[in-house]
């Protein structure tokens, strides 16, 4: 056996955090001298102390660090946790990764504020366009890939090829961090059947207000930014739901690839 710091000095964790282990219920000595109140250990707890810190660092709390070592997990058992955990990072440092993308699209719109936009809107009419589409709540706006598998598995299915680019519409009335309700969309030729997921429709003919954004999907923001504000600001209203054409989809899905180039579509009346 050797003393505590001793054992702090060759696993390199401090008599402080040891002794917290100890009265966290996490990592006991072997032994505790009744006399002198020494704490010593042996050199095969190290083992014991090193799944604690790893599982520290892989952010459980020290709650669950203490069930996950008090209880005989299986192999297979510690891998479920470990992927859920995985699971809860990555959907944490997606949002995080959203946040950032709109903190850093504002900073860069107040850098313009007193610059002429590089976005430019214009009125245009678009035809009546058969399209099959998905549409289902998701819990946000870059998560659309389920929506994309079922369309385009069908699509797959039925040996259909797209007459034109891709594109998603949002039916929220108002802008939405979570629950959005989105449609994905592929342009058609007319005579498809549908099924229980996926619906063939023609969308009628209207007017746009329309803009074409060339960057990372993170930033499209900007573009949107702008076109509502043209709209207000030239006499025109919102009539339906927003189309985000994706006319150079991000190399292999990827939304931080800078040659994406998206149009952006809103349909509009004057006022």
């Amino acid at each position: 056996m050797i003393r505590i710091g001793e054992f702090s000095r060759i696993s390199k964790v401090s008599i402080k955090t040891l002794r917290f282990y100890d009265e966290a219920g996490l990592l006991h000595p072997a032994r505790v001298d009744n006399f002198t109140g020494y704490r010593y250990y042996t050199f095969s707890q190290l083992a014991s102390l090193h799944r604690i810190l790893a599982l520290k660092e892989m952010g459980f709390p020290l709650e669950q660090i203490g069930r996950l070592l008090g209880d005989d997990l299986s192999a297979e058992q510690l891998r479920g946790m470990l992927k859920a955990r995985r699971n809860e990072i990555q959907a944490r440092l997606e949002d995080e990764l959203e946040r950032l993308a709109r903190v850093e699209a504002r900073l860069r719109l107040l850098e313009k504020e007193n610059q002429m936009s590089q976005v430019e809107v214009v009125i245009k009419t678009v035809e009546p366009l058969t399209i099959a589409s998905v549409r289902d709540t998701i819990p946000t706006y870059s998560q659309q890939g389920a929506l994309w598998r079922d369309l385009e598995g069908y699509l797959a299915l039925q040996r259909v090829r797209p007459s034109g680019p891709c594109f998603t519409m949002y039916h929220d009335e108002e802008y939405k961090e979570r629950d959005v309700d989105a449609e994905v969309c592929e342009p058609v030729a007319p005579g498809l059947g549908e099924s229980k997921r996926v619906r063939v429709r023609i969308l009628p003919g209207t007017q746009m207000a329309s803009a074409v954004h060339r960057g990372p999907y993170q930033t499209l923001g900007e573009a949107i930014e702008t076109i509502v504000q043209w709209i207000e600001s030239n006499g025109y209203r919102i009539t339906g739901p927003e189309r985000e054409i994706y006319l150079v989809p991000g190399r292999n899905g990827s939304q931080t690839d800078p040659d994406t180039v998206t149009e952006v579509q809103f349909p509009v009346e004057k006022i």
